[in-house]
């Protein structure tokens, strides 16, 4: 059976036998070395179940890499009932939460509103608008109060500087690195 696990295998996408084949073949060596002591009923039972499961994820993982998405469900309708455990779901990549479809599909719909709300809009205002007198730039009214608190900021970093500064060289951070515990002793 082995042999034909490890040919099974090899339906895999090479990036997949690659992380996960070598884990699977061990699985696969488990289970058959506990059944082995069973009957030939239950031994032609899961070895028809792991084959089976093997065709399957083969088949889902060849159309995952082929068409790139994350799930085929075509194929989970098909085929859900036969395999519901969960060691045939595994993936590498990082899955979205299965509400993301939903809030895409609604994103897409109001989108697709606005669209259209826009071009009810864009037909119902007439084509010919009145003369407007010249428009200002928006550059020139902000640039200059932008340039006003880029200089605040400045000023504001120098102040803060140069207190800074004359802290640091009149001493008073000496004060921190007193120990007033010495000082009394030696008054005392």
């Amino acid at each position: 059976m082995r042999a034909l696990y490890r040919t099974l295998l090899r339906l895999y996408p090479p990036i997949y036998r690659c992380e996960y084949g070598e884990e699977m073949m061990d699985v696969l060596s488990e289970l058959e070395t506990k059944t082995r002591t069973r009957g030939a009923l239950t031994r032609a039972s899961c070895a028809a179940h792991e084959t089976g499961g093997l065709l399957y994820g083969a088949l889902r993982e060849q159309l995952r890499s082929f068409t790139g998405s994350q799930g085929n469900e075509m194929l989970s309708v098909i085929f859900s009932p036969m395999f519901l455990s969960r060691r045939f779901t595994m993936r590498s990549a990082f899955r979205f939460p299965k509400a993301t479809v939903g809030l895409m599909m609604v994103i897409l719909a109001a989108v697709m509103f606005t669209i259209e709300k826009a071009k009810a809009i864009s037909a119902s205002v007439p084509h010919t608008n009145p003369p407007v007198g010249p428009i200002l730039s928006a550059q020139f009214t902000i640039l200059p109060s932008l340039l006003l608190v880029l200089i605040s900021a400045v000023v504001a970093g120098m102040l803060g500087w140069g207190i800074l500064f004359a802290l640091r060289r009149s001493g008073v951070h000496h004060l921190a690195e007193m120990n007033t515990s010495a000082s009394q002793r030696s008054g005392k």
